[in-house]
């Protein structure tokens, strides 16, 4: 079956896709589209400028359509970066507004739909190779849990250069025939003023919007609000919860593995839970060793996860370098708890958000959540900072009113266990993040 199955549907969808530079219909899209196709037909791999507009998404389903590899190229993207991307994917060409710049190339073809980059946290950034098939699975499999149809609008203002905003974002409603409104930005008068069934979002940017009630109140008539990318604050879950009377959906999944877990459409939604393994995909914890741990929704382990929506490998110099499984496990890096039911609750990354402080191992998320109940605070990240004693240390770096970091310090010791309190408390103007509004933790640890 085609990964763009809505586009060769025989009834036209007027304003398909819609942006702030114009809109398409269906039948206009594939027209332009396999323009772009013919163009680039047998080029080993393309790179589109990724900007949040129509030619973006034109460029994208051209190269699906002519079965060439896509390599999205963060318009935001400083020198090094551009340059490292387009040097290691092999990009024949980079269509950017609809020009297409040829550039010399060795790259012998791929089988793939898209090459990723990922955020480069541990070196350089890593091209992650993603077949249509997993692609497809992996849209199937949301569109069966958050009962996702043709008739849905969708409107999100994410970058088209990763899972969420692209995958997501465009491929979805590409696949499953639904309308498309992208906001060019994410900002809650862009989604108020945009009526919708469906809005994606990261936690940023639903903390803005739960920060504007009007904005919020304005989102109640859609059927789904769905978080995702970074952990959704259960403050900031709350008070959409009230403002929309929609309890917002959350999902987990990394660039290695698209989308594996989500709350459904039709069940329970639990702020700071992630939901349960999407149809086909399965999920299990282990300890350093690798070996099992329980699902008793209180032992930490390391989230290892299986199923059709993985990747086929990383872009090495020779082709492409498959993932090192164990017994068809991919380790994603995450640690979590996951309950008797099946439910996830994401700690975070086991290099910065699992902190093992005096024989205990603390999730910073739950630190992080508490902190920010503190009427004053407005933002909090926590890590383990190197300790003598303790092997890591409890530091919060906080974004507040007026306020003690003594008082925050008590403030948490009264709610959690007295283990898990910060030992420290640095009032910051800001947080670091990146374009997808996560923290940017190892600025923090580097400080």
């Amino acid at each position: 079956m085609r990964l763009l199955a809505s586009l060769y549907e025989d009834a036209d969808l007027p304003d398909a896709v819609v942006t702030p530079s114009g809109s398409l219909s269906r039948h206009a899209l594939l027209e332009e589209a396999s323009r772009v196709a013919d163009r680039i037909e047998g080029a080993p791999i393309i790179a589109v400028e990724a900007t949040p507009d129509l030619p973006t998404v034109v460029a994208v389903t051209g190269a699906l359509l002519a079965g060439v590899p896509i390599v999205p190229i963060p318009p935001d993207a400083g020198d090094l970066e551009r340059e490292h991307i387009l040097r290691d994917s092999g990009a024949a060409g980079l269509l950017s507004g609809g020009h297409l710049a040829e550039l010399p190339v060795a790259r012998k073809p791929l089988n793939a739909a898209l090459v990723l980059y990922t955020s480069g946290t541990t070196g350089a950034p890593k091209g992650v190779v993603i077949s249509p098939g997993a692609i497809a699975a992996d849209l199937d499999a949301l569109a069966a849990a958050w009962q996702w149809t043709a008739g849905d609008t969708l409107v999100h203002g994410l970058p088209l250069y990763h899972v969420h905003g692209l995958v997501l974002g465009v491929l979805g409603p590409l696949r499953l025939g639904c309308r498309l409104i992208h906001t060019g930005r994410p900002t809650p008068q862009a989604y108020a003023t945009n009526p919708g069934s469906m809005y994606f979002g990261v936690p940023t940017v639903w903390s803005r919007i739960a920060g504007d009630p009007a904005a919020a109140r304005a989102l109640a008539p859609a059927r789904l609000l769905v978080s995702g990318s970074a952990p959704l604050p259960v403050p900031v879950f709350d008070d959409l919860a009230a403002l929309t009377g929609r309890a917002p959906v959350e999902r987990y999944g990394m660039t290695e593995t698209l989308i594996t877990v989500s709350a459904r459409a039709d069940g329970e939604r639990r702020a700071g839970h992630v939901g349960r393994p999407l149809p086909g995909v399965t999920t299990r914890l282990v300890d350093e060793s690798g070996a099992p741990l329980p699902s008793d929704g209180e032992t930490i382990g390391h989230l290892q996860v299986r199923g059709p929506t993985l990747l086929d490998g990383y872009l090495s110099p020779g082709g492409v370098r498959p993932p090192e499984l164990t017994g068809g496990w991919f380790p994603t890096g995450d640690v979590a708890t996951v309950g008797p039911d099946g439910w996830h609750r994401i700690v975070g990354r086991a290099s910065t958000d699992l902190i093992k402080t005096g024989g205990y191992r603390v999730g910073a998320g739950e630190v992080e959540d508490t902190l920010l109940l503190h009427p004053a605070v407005r933002e909090a990240a926590v890590v383990g900072m190197p300790h003598p004693d303790l092997g890591e240390q409890i530091t919060a770096f906080v974004v507040a009113g007026p306020v003690a970091p003594a008082d925050l310090i008590d403030f948490v010791a009264g709610r959690l266990a007295v283990h898990k309190r910060p030992r420290a408390v640095h009032l910051v103007d800001s947080l670091p993040r990146n374009a997808m509004g996560k923290v940017q933790k190892s600025l923090l640890l580097a400080d």
